[in-house]
């Protein structure tokens, strides 16, 4: 292995075996304690050092770094303090991130690291995120994200390469190459004959380096460092390494032939740093051994500290609280607002959510709009129509087609204090982003405090005769997510206020906009700002006989019923929030009518519908003068032909549902 210093001097020679030895000897320690139960799992780094170490001490202490399983040297190098980390991986409160994850699945906002979370692939287009926040503020800085060999593999290392290479930001992907992907050999992973090879595809410029020389990693870093601010593009680097543990320790290593092991052995990064080091003149035998023995000293007395931690006494209250980050106060208009007439043509729907897009936009200068044809386009229903020329393209983004990497990089805004709208073209494509959206935005508050202040706009419903892959109503894929806030208005009122009131809120946001109701729905929507709360419900009409518990299409539905029907008083609540419920508002109808239909336009199993039904009758029984009943969409996919559409939505079986709750 050779060694080239350039211009470093000796005391920062003598730094970096410092940083390099850190996390060797926590490694080492924790391996003990692992076997001693007093930790429950590890990924092990050991080998892998010089990676972490080198590349986290070439940037500056506020640059964003998006680490994985095998990065300690990135925590430890960021002086991050090591009682705390022990704390961590004990799953102490103390921990950053209070007990609820395990080893290195958890950030901190003050060193500039963003947790990871399992599936890997999602941190490189939050690192996009973070440049593009670095680049709108005009900050000399880079993101650099770690991938191993196996992630590549991932459609999101694709994607976020592609959109950081489209829009020439500041990120560095640096790879770990150790040859395998848990026991899957790189032979089973790809064809190319380097990884480094890829970038070529992307215009993306790249080197491949020995990942096991502290030197070369990050002089390198330095160099490709300097690229990136200096071109604004990113860059690909690859580092051959190798772990000499298996992918956490219950694996093993039985996949790997051992003759493997003997050659990465003579690569130690550690070993042969200090051979330099020791060859050099820069360090002594004695030096090095009484490095060791400080280290080792200084790890026993954090870990004591550690220890100390008091046991977890679980506060159930402190558990649902910190699900989502504190909401706002909201600039709610005075009731009587919502029913004055204008003598004006009244807006549409589509006029009001484009009315409150351009307030947002001139309220918060840190908005970033992004979507596939949104800019001069417009957007497919021509929503953002304008907005460009107003605000920039900077601001009103189009954006590859890539849904999982857009969301991404709408939560890497959010690292850098931005917000961001992303518009799915369809709200059935955010399909290809679910993994970004369940267990990146909606997670990242409560496992380490971080918000995620995006809000999702997702066109969506029937009646329009899109077929199956443009029609259908994904809300109930959402409402079982802790962590997302999930609405859907009905009325232009409505939807502006909510949807200004999405933009006002730090929490993940997912804004659901009915298709066949854009320009079919018109009403009173004052021309001030306002907002209305998130998780509130309306009474769209009050009444006595029955009650029916919509939202959406259903509301227009449930009052074309009540005026053909004068005879029968309804009382029709218009949930606008489906997560979190309004569980005050559904008690309350109960109370006055006795009899509840719930109706939605999403079809009847796992429909939000269900839970209404099920919390009604654990804790409203009493109260019912007839069973809970549901009215929903039939249990196909939707249909393209007309008639067949509108055979299948809830609004053909609604007379029949309505007559059955009242004979009961």
């Amino acid at each position: 292995m050779q060694f080239n210093r350039k211009s470093l001097t000796d005391e920062q020679l003598i730094s970096l075996y410092h940083h390099l030895l850190l996390p060797r000897l926590i490694e080492e320690k924790m391996l003990l304690l692992l076997r001693q139960g007093k930790i429950s799992k590890w990924f092990s780094g050991i080998g892998q050092e010089a990676i972490a170490v080198g590349a986290t001490m070439a940037l500056e202490q506020d640059e964003w770094i998006m680490p994985l399983h095998r990065n300690l040297g990135v925590f430890t190098s960021r002086k991050m303090p090591l009682h705390q980390l022990f704390m961590q991986w004990q799953g102490n409160k103390e921990g950053y991130s209070k007990g609820r994850e395990r080893s290195f699945h958890f950030g901190s906002k003050e060193h500039f690291i963003c947790g990871m979370i399992s599936h890997l692939g999602p941190q490189l287009a939050v690192a996009d995120g973070v440049a593009l926040a670095n680049q709108l503020q005009h900050k000399q800085k880079v993101a650099l994200a770690f991938s191993g060999d196996g992630g590549t593999s991932e459609g999101d290392f694709h994607e976020a390469l592609n959109v950081a290479a489209v829009w020439n930001l500041p990120v560095i992907f640096l790879i770990e190459n150790n040859g395998y992907g848990l026991s899957t050999p790189i032979n089973e992973q790809y064809r190319c004959k380097n990884l480094v090879d890829k970038a070529i595809g992307y215009g993306m410029e790249a080197v491949q380096i020995d990942g096991n020389n502290i030197l070369e990693v990050y002089d390198t870093i330095r160099g490709v460092r300097e690229y990136c601010i200096t071109e604004q593009k990113p860059y690909l680097v690859e580092c051959m390494t190798f772990r000499m543990r298996g992918h956490e320790e219950a694996s093993g290593t039985k996949y790997v032939p051992h003759e493997l092991f003997d050659s990465w052995g003579e690569k130690d990064p550690i070993k042969n740093y200090e051979e330099y080091l020791l060859d050099a003149g820069v360090l002594s035998a004695q030096s090095i051994d009484e490095i060791k023995l400080q280290t080792k000293k200084e790890i026993e007395q954090e870990l004591q500290i550690a220890f100390q931690a008091t046991a977890i006494i679980p506060n159930t209250e402190e558990e649902l609280a910190d699900v989502y980050a504190p909401s706002p106060i909201i600039l709610e208009p005075d009731e009587s607002e919502r029913n004055n007439v204008s003598t004006a043509k009244p807006p549409r729907i589509i006029d009001a959510i484009k009315e409150a897009l351009y307030m947002a936009m001139q309220n918060y200068p840190n908005l970033v709009l992004m979507g596939q044809d949104i800019a001069e386009y417009g957007g497919a229903f021509k929503i953002t129509e304008g907005l460009v020329e107003k605000f920039g393209k900077q601001r009103v983004r189009n954006t590859p087609l890539c849904e999982s990497a857009i969301i991404g990089t709408a939560l890497g805004l959010s690292l850098e204090g931005f917000k961001s709208m992303v518009e799915m073209q369809f709200a059935d494509f955010v399909s290809v982003g679910f993994n970004q959206i369940v267990n990146n935005l909606a997670k990242i508050h409560y496992r380490w405090g971080q918000n995620a202040d995006v809000v999702v706009r997702m066109p969506t419903g029937a009646g329009v005769g899109a077929g199956p892959f443009h029609s259908q109503s994904t809300e109930a894929w959402f409402t079982h997510v802790p962590g997302l806030k999930v609405v859907y208005p009905a009325t232009p009122f409505d939807a502006k206020g909510l949807l200004l009131a999405a933009f006002k809120d730090p929490n993940p946001v997912l804004f659901f906009e009915h298709k066949a109701l854009y320009r079919s729905i018109t009403g009173y929507v004052p021309s001030n700002y306002y907002e209305i709360p998130i998780g509130k419900a309306h009474v769209a009409q009050s009444g006595s006989d029955i009650s029916i518990i919509t939202y959406g299409a259903g509301v227009h539905w449930a009052l074309q019923y009540a005026e053909q029907h004068p005879n029968i008083s309804i009382e029709i609540v218009d949930l606008r929030t489906l997560l979190p419920l309004d569980y005050e508002a559904i008690s309350n109808t109960v109370l006055n009518t006795g009899k509840v239909l719930i109706l939605h336009e999403d079809t009847l199993t796992g429909g939000i519908g269900a839970e209404i039904s099920a919390w009604i009758t654990e804790h409203c029984f009493e109260h019912l003068d007839a069973p809970v009943m549901r009215c929903a969409s039939l249990d196909t996919p939707i249909p393209f032909n007309l008639a067949l559409e509108q055979n299948f939505l809830a609004q053909a079986r609604l007379t029949t549902a309505i007559e059955k709750l009242l004979q009961y």
